[in-house]
């Protein structure tokens, strides 16, 4: 006899569908890598946005929309909430590495101003502007090897 599946099993199958929905602006991180992803239940996935004013907010809403309808879950409600703020804490290590790996220098801890080039690996760098590609990155040079690179900004 097939046991029936719990809750613990329908929320870690929501939440495999969920780790496939890449961030539109980063495609490396999934919405789970990048912390986007705050609760999952049976019936409904919340998530916050990286900060109120995100232009991909929308994009993201869609896709995991999409996602959950494709894997047969339209009756999982996504909402989406403000508070408590999204936070660069929430960032996987997976994410982390992605990030680093895709040439994206992965948010330093609070407090701490050293930044490692992703292509060569010195902290010899420097921030050339506060804004990067996009809002949440700031564009950084590393002196060692001369390449620019974005900093996803810690917040």
């Amino acid at each position: 006899m097939v046991a029936a599946p719990t809750l613990i099993d329908e929320t870690a199958r929501i939440r495999a569908v969920l780790a496939s929905v890449p961030d539109p602006e980063i495609p490396v991180l999934s919405v789970v890598d990048l912390g986007i992803v705050r609760d999952i239940q049976s019936d409904r996935v919340t998530i916050t946005p990286t900060y109120t004013g995100c232009p991909a907010t929308q994009v993201i809403e869609r896709d995991i929309r999409a996602a959950l309808d494709s894997a047969g879950y339209r009756h999982v409600q996504v909402e989406t909430t403000l508070s408590p703020p999204w936070t660069t804490d929430w960032i996987s290590r997976e994410g982390r590495r992605k990030l680093l790996e895709y040439g994206i220098a992965p948010p330093t801890p609070a407090g701490e101003r050293e930044v490692c080039c992703p292509q060569c690996g010195s902290n010899d760098t420097a921030e050339i502007s506060r804004f990067g590609s996009t809002p949440c990155k700031a564009l950084w040079r590393c002196r060692a090897c001369a390449e620019p690179f974005d900093l996803f900004k810690c917040h």
